[in-house]
């Protein structure tokens, strides 16, 4: 599959907390570092994901916000 995004992180499933709807992945990315999407439970039974899966992280925005 190619995907235009240019954001792409390799990682590790290391969590998955299921919902009603909408479940929380959590990806191991190295360096002590862990991101968090939250897809439909559908998503995650479709893509097969388990903890331990090797996955890519893509991220796309229009916008990155910072606060100090």
């Amino acid at each position: 599959m190619k995907i235009s995004a240019r954001n792409q992180i390799s990682g590790t499933v290391a969590a998955i907390t299921k919902g009603a709807v909408n479940g929380q992945v959590k990806v191991d990315i190295g360096g002590g570092n862990v991101m968090t999407s939250s897809i439909t439970e559908e998503a995650i039974a479709e893509l097969g994901l388990a903890v331990g899966d090797k996955v890519t992280v893509i991220v796309k925005a229009s916008d990155l916000l910072i606060a100090k």
